[in-house]
């Protein structure tokens, strides 16, 4: 079994082929189906791909991931592979073109062995959603994986592939992180271009790494990140090696006070959390708790705008471009409605209809442009926290993984979200850290975020802390 690129290395050192190694991961693949992580194996091009690498490794001309194994979720493109976004609105779709993130990876001779499961057009924090049922959580089979990504997530927990990639909207790859005991990063808004990533909420979206170690997560995230001319949000800011040294520097650390207060955080994770903080500050750092007096509005506001841009992305899948047509319409405006209608899923049309509300005449100025502005208070207010600390430490998630089918009120599922989101809104990158386990020996993340675009020193740190956790 491979826990890591670290161990795939070793195997091929020691004389392993690269087929070899994937015919392991498609047997595991194939003994996990209850999991339903894996909507698509690529059989035939992972083989391909791997006497490809192969032949590199023999010549010496391999890149720097060759021999890593990966999945990617159901609404990240590749060129001539199936692509979903786990709805039936996108049925028989084959894509075109490969994403800018992910032909960074294949380039240095990453192997593509499927696209997994995940919550329709990433909208949910379950995998509920997906028109292809719920992913279950390796960890414990009765619970969820978490969402969006969580079939991501469970394939790396069931060490199905090497590293997954998710995208992270309002914490869909952190959570599920948390949820299934494994590394998930949301980097720093437009450090990754988001070209070939099926859209969302495009100012809030960011391809995100599903790792079983911190260092393939930081080599993963340092190979994908760059300007892309594809992506004009990306950032042309320089890429330095994030590979993570652990540096005992004494830090500035601010807690969210109200994090700790929140209703329904779970009495073990809060335990946890203060644990940790005595223990950064036994070690010389400072740790203080800084007050955040928007926690309650986070999520309305994410929610507000969100689905605004949802409403806008989601126009374009309409039953006459490509996808899924209903066969029961006659004329233009009834394949439209009754295409869209039947072809997505519950959550994924009322988040449409609660967006084109925003939206309409008469309530943009109440919901959409307040949302703008509450954004820019909380953007204004995690400034002034960077101002005078390294980072902020918080729960990835106020409790652990909740049972399939358990949560059936939106609103209370909305609130899954409740610590994660704040990273999406003000664009911070942040990092969840598999760093504790309840008395159910159920997982749960421990949440770092970084000034913006500070992802080294996110590492650094975050191996400063494994080490002193641990």
């Amino acid at each position: 079994m491979y826990n890591n690129f670290s161990e795939v290395k070793k195997s091929i050192s020691s004389g392993v082929s690269l087929l070899d190694i994937v015919e392991h991961y498609l047997k595991e693949i194939e003994s996990h189906k209850e999991l339903n992580a894996f909507l698509e194996v690529f059989t035939s091009s992972v083989r391909e791909n791997a006497l490809k690498v192969q032949e590199k490794i023999n010549n010496g001309t391999a890149g720097r991931l060759a021999g890593m194994v990966i999945g990617i979720k159901d609404n990240i493109c590749y060129q001539g592979h199936k692509v979903s976004a786990s709805s039936k609105i996108l049925e028989g779709f084959e894509s075109l073109y490969t994403a800018t993130a992910l032909q960074r990876l294949i380039n240095e001779d990453a192997i593509v062995i499927g696209r997994l499961n995940c919550d329709e057009f990433a909208m949910g924090s379950s995998n509920e959603t997906s028109a292809f049922g719920p992913v279950k959580n390796p960890v414990n089979l009765k619970t969820v994986p978490g969402g969006s990504s969580g079939g991501s997530a469970a394939a790396v927990a069931a060490n199905l592939c090497t590293v997954a990639l998710g995208s992270d909207t309002g914490g869909s790859v952190r959570q599920p992180a948390a949820f299934t005991g494994t590394y998930g990063i949301k980097p720093t808004y437009g450090r990754i271009s988001r070209f070939g990533l099926i859209a969302y909420a495009s100012s809030f979206d960011q391809i995100g790494v599903f790792a079983n170690s911190l260092e393939d997560t930081a080599l993963v995230t340092e190979i994908m990140a760059g300007k892309d001319e594809m992506d004009s949000t990306s950032s042309s800011k320089s890429v330095e090696s994030f590979l993570p040294t652990p540096k005992k520097e004494p830090k500035r650390i601010a807690f969210i006070k109200e994090s700790f207060e929140t209703e329904g955080i779970h009495p073990e994770v809060k335990k946890r959390m203060e644990e940790i903080i005595e223990k950064l500050k036994s070690d010389g750092n400072i740790v203080e708790p800084v007050s955040f007096p928007y926690l309650d509005y986070m999520v309305p506001t994410y929610y507000v705008l969100s689905t605004a841009e949802a409403s806008s992305n989601l126009s374009r899948f309409d039953g006459v471009h490509y996808g899924y047509r209903s066969k029961e319409a006659v004329g233009v405006e009834e394949t439209y409605k009754k295409s869209r209608t039947e072809g997505f899923g519950k959550e994924v049309k009322r988040r449409i209809m609660a967006g084109t509300f925003v939206l309409s005449h008469g309530y943009y100025d109440a919901y959409y442009t307040k949302g703008q502005k509450v954004r820019k208070v909380l953007q204004n207010k995690t400034k002034e926290i960077f101002d005078n600390y390294d980072f902020i430490l918080l729960p990835t998630t106020p409790s652990t993984a909740f049972e399939i089918n358990a949560v059936k009120d939106p609103i209370q599922m909305y609130l899954q979200d409740i610590f994660t989101v704040h990273a999406n809104l003000t664009g911070h990158p942040a990092i969840s850290l598999p760093y504790g386990k309840t008395s159910e020996n159920m997982p749960f993340g421990v949440q770092l975020m970084s000034k913006p675009f500070e992802e080294k020193a996110l590492f650094d740190f975050s191996a400063y802390l494994e080490n002193l956790v641990q």
